[in-house]
């Protein structure tokens, strides 16, 4: 192996046993891949799920730092700001899952990248590819005044239980959580795959609580909202309801038609009702019947020490004003005081980073919070801190007033690096912020108005749940293509906490989608009742007349009077050509039958170490994952398609057992694979199922070399 690719021994020796091991396998599969020992699409998923992730410029990486509930410290933010230096660009990106993203990277580096980030605790494991991804949680939970509890030690229970756990590493699709702080539903739950909201009820005269779950919602270019699946959940059933959830996705779900993997899908294709009982039919074989979260795991926010503050004149009074209007918050820890920081684009320099980190060490605690609209939230600044504070955010561009407000655009990085993106979202946001400044001053104060941009339909931007949302697509004109926008209307979250899906209204030419939003402000400024909400008025007009908005907005679609400037993307001064190439969120891809079985004989070896390790549960599951993977090569050589779990082993039945090809144990492969749900997962029953699956694969192996040596 070349030395350039090997992390530093001395640092690994610092990092956690179960860190270090997936750096020294992610070193091992990166050089198989550039010895061509490894399948391309293979070290994709692998690659993947360790967070490295193939941008639109060739033969870089972007790498997404998982940061649970968004949480990082001072110390950890600069140690990123350090490695992005070193190994990437000179920028940090913050997403609307609270990761941080880095990019530019060589695939050779992205080992000593997580190196050097596990030294101050933080992963890459399963930030990317078909697994459960960051959780993310309410940027104020802790402090928020209307929480009920604290929901960040339930985030991070969730967090640690599902990391590297077997029944969320190759699923069919990704899996997202969401923790929200109250019923305003801050997080989204409405549009997650499981969404918790904090509940609390009296039994026997004691607090009891529980959670509101949502389950089955999701964006992308076919949204969902979730069904309410819980009123109430008792606490102790979080981690097992998630667990079991999972399980049943993992084996019904879609794998072959990536388009439809989602949860959502499976969960409004058999509908609902039969969902949760498939879901109760897991609960006897999972190992946690109940699990009692530690509220105390996380580390209490706890202020700095008391400290004289000058008390200097704000830089700019009237700002100054207006940011403790719209940024500032007190805590439900009275006499502190949250600042949100607003981030355009989610976009801060490294250089920026560091000062900022020093900045948050001096006035606040350090617990920063990267908000789900890509800025910062700090906690427990002290009133007579704020001016200071100010003043020194003020100095690196941070003290901008309006933080989720409508001049607050939350949008992916579009064509600036992602594969899929067919035109820009960062240059049309950075237009729609200057042009909202200048021409509507007051909208820093309208935090009814969110406006939300994605590069493409798979709303990474969240444009789906934004009153007034765009992505990216391109349009024809006769022989030639300009870059265009879908507006949307109608989307986000109501004032009762609910969500909404927005409408499509009508495609438009990317360079007139400033002139459309100044016509729907301009319209919602007359035509609104006092006070009255975006989507209530959007919806009373469509209700009046439902081609209301796209009358007036049909003008800005008429090609026959474009411009040369039209066909120039935003932040872009050469003619547009739509370059999309192949996503790599979470891709499924059918292997080749030899690769099919190497990987089967990997996940038996992962069954018999962790039987080894008295973790017998995690032995069942990567046993199960072993007649799974087995059985999906076979019917791979004789090109029967694979499409779930559950169809894999009826389809094995067919056409293996039933016509006496292979043999097993009570003549029937689904009630060999699938007892594993019936049975509780004692060390008895996971040293039998080993067994059985360890002769399944003998005979796999002799099927497979019959059949090559009578096909040559």
């Amino acid at each position: 192996m070349s030395t350039e690719l090997k992390v530093n021994k001395e640092l690994l020796d610092k990092i956690n046993p179960e860190a270090k091991e997936d750096i020294l396998e992610l070193q091992t599969k990166i050089q198989a891949f550039r010895n061509l020992e490894l399948d391309h699409d293979k070290f994709r998923a692998f690659r993947l799920a360790r967070g490295v992730y193939g941008q639109r410029q060739e033969g870089v990486q972007m790498v997404r730092i998982k940061l649970p509930f968004g949480k990082v410290s001072p110390l950890q933010l600069v140690r990123i700001a350090d490695i992005s230096d070193r190994y990437a660009a000179h920028n940090l990106h913050l997403t609307t899952r609270q990761d941080i993203q880095i990019h530019f990277v060589k695939l050779e580096n992205a080992p000593k990248v997580w190196a050097e980030l596990e030294e101050v605790g933080v992963t890459l494991r399963e930030a990317c590819g078909n697994t459960v991804r960051n959780i993310t949680a309410s940027s104020e939970a802790g402090i928020d005044p209307e929480e009920l509890f604290d929901v960040t030690p339930y985030a991070h229970a969730a967090f640690k239980f599902f990391l590297r756990n077997p029944v969320c590493q190759e699923m069919g699709r990704k899996f997202k959580i969401s923790f929200s702080s109250s019923e305003k539903d801050t997080a989204f739950g409405f549009m997650h795959d499981l969404g918790f909201i904090p509940r609390v009820k009296t039994e026997n005269g004691k607090e009891v609580r529980g959670f509101k779950v949502f389950l089955g919602g999701g964006l992308g270019a076919q949204p969902f909202l979730a069904h309410v699946a819980y009123e109430f959940l008792p606490e102790d059933q979080m981690i097992p309801l998630i667990e079991t959830v999972i399980r049943v996705f993992d084996r019904h779900g879609e794998r072959s038609k990536r388009h439809k993997a989602r949860l959502k899908y499976l969960v409004n294709g058999i509908g609902f009702e039969a969902f949760m009982k498939l879901v109760e039919g897991e609960k006897k074989a999972i190992k946690c019947k109940s699990f009692i979260v530690d509220r105390d795991a996380v580390e209490t926010s706890i202020p700095g020490p008391e400290r004289t503050y000058s008390t200097t004149a704000p830089s700019d009074p009237q700002k100054y004003e207006n940011w403790l209007k719209t940024n500032v918050f007190e805590q439900k820890q009275k006499g502190f005081y949250g600042v949100n920081v607003k981030q355009f684009l989610g976009d801060m320099a490294t250089d920026t980073a560091r000062e900022f980190a020093a900045i948050v060490q001096k006035y606040a605690s350090d617990d920063i919070r990267i908000t789900v609209n890509q800025g910062w939230l700090l906690k427990y600044v002290r009133k007579e801190a704020l001016t200071g504070l100010f003043n020194e955010l003020d100095k690196l561009g941070l003290a901008d007033p309006g933080f989720d407000s409508t001049v607050d655009i939350t949008a992916c990085p579009g064509t600036d690096t992602c594969n899929l993106a067919i035109s820009s979202s960062t240059g049309i946001s950075g237009e729609l912020e200057r042009m909202m400044k200048e021409e509507f001053p007051d909208l820093i104060f309208n935090k009814n108005i969110k406006i939300k941009i994605s590069g493409c339909m798979n709303a990474c931007g969240q444009h789906t749940i934004a009153n007034i949302g765009f992505h990216g697509m391109s349009i024809k004109n006769g022989n030639y293509v300009l870059p265009a926008m879908q507006l949307l209307l109608g989307g986000g979250v109501e004032p009762d906490g609910s969500g909404s899906i927005a409408d499509k209204v009508v495609k438009l030419p990317t360079k007139r989608c400033p002139d459309a939003v100044r016509l729907i402000l301009a319209d919602y400024d007359e035509f609104a009742f006092e006070g009255e909400y975006f989507n209530d008025y959007y919806r009373r007009q469509i209700a009046a007349d439902k081609t209301y908005f796209y009358k007036k907005l049909k003008p800005l679609a008429e090609l026959s009077t474009l411009s040369e400037l039209d066909y120039i993307d935003w932040g872009h001064t050469e003619k547009y050509v739509t370059e999309v190439g192949v996503g790599e969120c979470a891709g499924v891809m059918l292997d080749l039958v030899g690769t099919l079985i190497n990987e089967t004989e990997d996940k038996l070896k992962w069954a018999k170490r962790a039987y080894d390790k008295d973790a017998f549960a995690d032995s069942i599951y990567q046993s199960y994952a072993t007649f799974i993977c087995g059985a999906k090569a076979l019917l791979t050589s004789e090109n029967i398609n694979c499409n779930t779990h559950i169809g894999i082993v009826k389809d094995f039945d067919t056409h293996f057992i039933a016509k006496g090809q292979l043999e097993v144990d009570g003549g029937s492969f689904e009630k060999l694979v699938l007892k594993m749900s019936e049975h509780e997962p004692t060390q008895e029953f996971a040293k039998v199922y080993l067994e059985e699956v360890t002769d399944f694969l003998t005979k796999v192996r002799a099927y497979r070399a019959q059949k090559l040596l009578v096909n040559g």
